[in-house]
């Protein structure tokens, strides 16, 4: 076990010095593709794709629910290009084309991603997978292409207190972490960061999971309650050409989200609107100015279009561009020159 291995085993809760993990047998033994890559553009140069994206969008109209408040996101140009025939991770894991299990060797910040099926799977950052030996949160978004063959996945621990030999595969119960936690995740934090933050969204809802599971601020019932109110009161079909969404919680904003179709937005929005209304549980309503709101964001994406950035690959198809604004963090996944999804937190 090399030394980075070990440091982790030790953190995870419950572990101890005496962990030994198992030598499946051969039958059991997969093969590894390499993570996707290729050449890496010098640091700082901008991305002509999502400059194009990002200029392309146009402020819809606005919701409030509570302290929480959304401003659509449309296209300026109307109908583009076909959209990419996407399934989301729900749908993969639903349509028994997407498997995620430990790997052979199991270790804490990597699992094993394959798509069997004909269509490309999306994941996306801060999706938390439930199973295997702990529970984890994928690290960025990932483009999984038809019949994929097994690929490494980077993820983190979101459930500090388990590390058991139950079953080594995962599913999804359509949650994701919250917008600061994703932050954290798009800055690469270190894994101790990873926790603290978990147990600090636990403290605030008043959750105490035995094994420190961030899954059990969801299954709350009043937590539940909530978020089924706010997916009621903000959903996209209103706004039938919605790409995206920027969310509010009080005055500040929380994040923005950005797909390169209605549909995919649409499918994937009830998680990560979840993920936002945590923090908006239990608060006051917050006063909102909304023309201020536009404004401050109206300046933001004009900015992010022109930033600079880096852009390499990773284990699925396109690349990932990342980059920094103010004091959030932004990533967008490119594929044969569209922006399938834009975050900044």
């Amino acid at each position: 076990m090399n030394p980075l291995r070990r440091s982790f085993l030790k953190l995870c809760g419950g572990v101890g010095a005496t962990l030994s993990l198992p030598v499946l047998g051969r039958a059991e033994q997969i093969r590894i593709l390499p993570d996707g890559g290729g050449p890496l553009p010098e640091p700082g140069r901008r991305s002509p794709d999502l400059q194009r994206a990002l200029s392309g969008l146009v402020l819809g109209p606005a919701v409030t629910h509570g302290s929480l408040s959304v401003i659509w996101l449309e296209s300026a140009a109307g109908a583009g290009r076909t959209p990419l025939d996407v399934m989301t991770l729900d749908e993969g894991r639903a349509a028994s084309v997407l498997t995620v299990v430990e790997r052979t060797q199991a270790s804490v910040p990597d699992l094993t991603a394959e798509n069997r099926g004909k269509r490309y799977v999306l994941l996306l950052a801060g999706e938390i997978l439930i199973g295997g030996k702990q529970n984890r949160v994928l690290s960025q978004d990932l483009l999984l292409p038809p019949a994929s063959g097994p690929r490494n996945i980077a993820v983190y621990c979101v459930e500090q207190g388990r590390w058991n030999e139950g079953g080594k595969g995962f599913e999804s119960r359509s949650s994701a972490v919250p917008p600061r936690l994703r932050s954290f995740l798009l800055g690469k934090a270190d894994q101790a960061r990873v926790w603290s933050e978990v147990d600090r969204s636990s403290r605030e809802m008043l959750v105490s999971s035995p094994t420190r599971s961030l899954q059990a601020v969801y299954e709350k019932p009043e937590v539940k309650a909530h978020l089924e109110r706010t997916t009621d009161h903000l959903d996209p079909r209103r706004v039938p050409g919605a790409l995206g969404a920027a969310v509010f919680v009080g005055p500040s904003l929380a994040g923005i989200d950005c797909f390169h179709s209605p549909s995919l937005f649409g499918r994937e929005w009830p998680k990560l609107l979840r993920a936002y209304a945590l923090d908006a549980y239990g608060g006051a309503a917050l006063a909102w100015d909304e023309p201020a709101a536009r404004k401050r964001l109206e300046a933001l994406l004009r900015s992010a279009a022109d930033l600079g950035g880096s852009q390499h690959g990773n284990a699925g198809g396109g690349s990932l561009f990342e980059f920094g604004i103010d004091r959030y963090r932004g990533a967008a996944l490119v594929f044969e020159r569209q922006v399938l999804h834009v975050a900044i937190l």
